[in-house]
């Protein structure tokens, strides 16, 4: 097997992984069940992680909802049936009212026709008639135009209701694609973004994967407890997101590591910014301001790839994350740029539960 295709054949399958661990327990693989393992699967919420590893292999339907219901702050089912019902209710209204608006104007028109049939008898031309026409007319015509008035300000609510209804789902797609302890964009959104990178092919020579990876980040968890290590990682986000442009896009990915896709930038200048980010990170004190403890030093590893040097989403996942490894191998604390011939001599877990 050469260098080029032993990447390849390793690529994680992340949907495969995530429907092996759903089967294995018996789990039914509807959406929200795959959500539950999903989050899971990424590590961004470890008590997630664990309470559905003690639910074993005989998890009930009931127990999955439960789990659902206690950590996610909105039932992404939920949310999108309600949006639904709420837009096909205001359809339905929106459809009623046009066709009530039919039938006025079919009459309004059947109206004229007879009015302007009789008008054109010459049996019935007499100045009487024309007067009762006239009346009749003007009156149909004001009860058609206060009729059409009603339907634009009801077509106008309706229209602000579905309005309302797409903004509402946006703040909930912001919400669920926000790690909600850094702030940051969270794997799901990270899993759509690095998917567009490959859109447009022109840009792939200028954009660029990074990852970065918290150095013995379990050291300080066991050693100063997971408070300490979330305001960690809170502060290390917050020093990456301050350390590049505004349009750079920035994620948890899971754990102790963030995703950076860079677009615009050559492997020079990607590899520039990773520095800046590494040695400022390196300088930054974590001190407990009360206590007076030092947690640091904290360092982060970084691996960088541009996307030109992979065919697809998955490999240049795959090829950053074998540069990650070599500077974790090179003794951490420091960036490296994904060279061909670059191989990773480990087996990378990718279990939903690590003992």
């Amino acid at each position: 097997m050469t260098a080029a295709a032993a990447p390849k054949a390793q690529i994680p399958d992340v949907a495969g992984q995530i429907t092996y661990a759903m089967r294995s327990m018996g789990v039914a693989p509807i959406p929200r069940n795959y959500e539950l393992f999903y989050e899971a699967y990424i590590g961004s919420n470890p008590a997630l992680t664990r309470d559905l590893a003690a639910l074993g292999n005989q998890a009930t339907q009931e127990e999955l909802d439960a789990l659902g219901a206690q950590h996610f702050t909105h039932s992404p089912a939920r949310v999108f049936d309600d949006a639904h019902m709420r837009i096909a209710a205001e359809l339905e209204g929106l459809l009623r009212v046009l066709r009530q608006e039919q039938t006025s104007l079919e009459s309004y028109n059947k109206l004229l026709g007879e009015t302007c049939k009789r008008i054109n008898s010459k049996s019935a031309a007499s100045v009487e008639l024309i007067e009762n026409a006239i009346t009749l007319l003007t009156e149909a015509t004001g009860d058609t135009m206060a009729h059409g008035e009603r339907t634009v300000e009801n077509v106008a609510q309706r229209s602000q209701e579905m309005d309302r209804v797409r903004k509402e789902l946006d703040e909930y797609k912001r919400i669920a694609n926000t790690d909600s302890l850094t702030r940051l964009s969270n794997r799901r959104a990270f899993d759509d973004r690095l998917a567009a990178v490959f859109d447009n092919p022109a840009l792939k020579p200028i954009t660029a994967l990074v990852l970065a990876d918290i150095d013995n980040f379990k050291k300080i968890n066991d050693t100063y407890g997971h408070p300490v290590g979330d305001k960690i990682l809170a502060t290390v986000a917050s020093v990456i997101r301050a350390n590049v442009r505004r349009d750079i896009f920035v994620a948890r990915t899971g754990g102790e590591e963030f995703a950076l896709i860079v677009d615009g930038n050559t492997p020079e200048e990607v590899m520039s910014m990773a520095e800046r980010i590494r040695r400022t990170l390196e300088a930054t004190p974590f001190k407990n301001s009360r206590t007076r403890v030092n947690y640091g030093p904290v360092t982060v590893s970084m691996g960088v790839c541009m996307a030109s040097n992979a065919d697809d989403p998955g490999e240049l996942y795959y090829k950053t994350d074998v540069a990650l490894y070599g500077a974790k191998n090179a003794g951490r604390n420091c960036c490296i740029l994904y060279q061909d011939g670059m191989q990773k001599d480990f087996t990378k877990s990718w279990l939903i539960y690590k003992s």
